[in-house]
């Protein structure tokens, strides 16, 4: 008995559908890496920090840039992510949060070029604040954007690829800039923060050839407070989403604890190769790490997270411990803590990122992004005034306290339930 053929028309359905799918994905891959290496070139904790101590900004002013960079970009995403989701279509918002972010960068390298001192700091700071809120708004978008053009088992990958590819840039970047640190002038700077804006501005334009779907959408609430109480009843009554927010939290100790690594360092060996060391380490864990980490996650996210979690709070263990029995260590042994961290944040990072896109779809999956950005960013400040005050009595118990924080977000990913 002869098999049914399919149809010739519908042969043709499928490769085009397979053929727009692969060009979403690299469409998309190439977006990320481009902001992601602007956001390299862009740095709050190296490039605007040297350049506004340059320009004689004081410290107080210079000291708000991580918290404003970080915690802008997330406590105002409810807000954001309930004004996204009145739209079907969220490619146009991206674009958007990438012009402004584009924009603002420019923005900070034309006041870094003709302003001096306070002036220039308090620019930087406000559009800053500016380029966080852009930020946001395509945190939120581009979630959406990615579980509707990308197939469940490609997210992960899209992160990982992104990010190596990005890892592996940073790395050429630190070697043609750090190698020979002392002859770097001022201006080679603000030619990186010209080159990060028209970065953010390309990503903008190459999403015009996107073909995003239309998705769901949410009519604008009749209280002002709604978009407030839509994201408690979330959190009081999603007991899947609260358990990941919960690990997620704890798993804060990823990110949190490489500064302080890189300031025992600086203790110990206060030279530019030290810092030039600590930067090829991160970018060397981007560029060999992430795309290893973006593969498992199409097979299990939840995993990622855990295992990225326990060697986190491993490295956190092992920097206390080497400084809790080593008088001399050398720096190279910071710095390879500090690859190792580097490497557990990335699998944090997509593991965390890849279980929000797969829990649920639509105007769900934005609230999801946006509540739980919203609670960390929140949570950001906290644990920043805590390890601020505990720093100042020692930095080494500060590591200690983030690695067992680790610890405790890696018994609670465990427990979640897989996606």
């Amino acid at each position: 008995m002869a098999t049914k053929q399919p149809a010739s028309h519908e042969l043709t359905e499928q490769h085009a559908s397979s053929t727009a799918q692969r060009q979403s994905f690299w469409l998309l891959c190439a977006a990320l890496v481009l902001t992601k290496l602007g956001d390299l070139l862009a740095s709050p904790k190296i490039v605007l920090t040297w350049l506004l101590g340059s320009v004689g900004a004081s410290p107080a002013l210079i000291s708000m840039l991580v918290p404003i960079r970080e915690s802008g970009s997330m406590i105002p995403q409810i807000a954001i992510g309930a004004w996204a989701n009145r739209f079907v279509h969220r490619k146009g918002l991206w674009q958007l949060g990438a012009l402004i972010q584009g924009l603002a960068v420019l923005g900070m390298m034309l006041a870094l070029w003709r302003l001096t001192g306070n002036a220039a700091g308090y620019t930087v700071l406000a559009l800053l604040v500016l380029f966080s809120l852009a930020r946001a708004l395509c945190s939120v978008t581009i979630k959406d954007i990615q579980g509707k053009v990308i197939i469940k088992q490609q997210r992960g990958r899209l992160s990982g690829y992104a990010a190596s590819l990005a890892g592996a840039l940073t790395f050429i970047i630190s070697l043609l800039f750090f190698i020979d640190a002392r002859s770097i002038s001022t201006g080679a700077y603000l030619w990186l923060l010209l080159t990060a804006g028209l970065l953010w501005l390309i990503a903008g334009l190459l999403f015009f050839t996107l073909r995003e779907p239309a998705g769901e959408c949410r009519p604008p609430g009749n209280n002002k407070f709604s978009a407030i109480k839509n994201a408690w009843q979330l959190l009081n009554q999603d007991r899947r989403f609260r358990h990941f927010v919960l690990s997620r939290a704890l798993l804060m100790g990823s990110a949190l604890s490489a500064p302080f690594i890189l300031l025992l360092a600086q203790n110990r060996q206060a030279e530019t190769s030290t810092f030039a060391l600590f930067l090829l380490a991160s970018s060397l864990a981007s560029s060999l790490s992430a795309s290893i980490w973006g593969l498992m996650a199409d097979q299990s996210s939840r995993r990622v997270m855990l295992l990225g979690g326990v060697l986190a709070a491993l490295s956190c263990m092992a920097v206390w411990l080497a400084e809790l029995q080593l008088n001399d260590a050398p720096v190279w042994l910071y710095a390879l803590f500090y690859l190792s961290l580097s490497i557990a944040h990335e699998g944090v990072r997509i593991g965390r990122q890849t279980y929000l896109v797969n829990m649920a779809g639509g105007v769900k999956r934005t609230d999801y992004v946006s509540v739980s950005n919203t609670v960390i960013g929140t949570l950001l400040l906290l644990m920043g005034g805590i390890t601020a005050f505990v720093a100042s009595m020692s930095v080494p118990a500060v590591v200690l306290f983030l690695g067992l924080m680790g610890l405790a977000g890696s018994w609670s990913t465990w427990r979640m339930a897989e996606t």
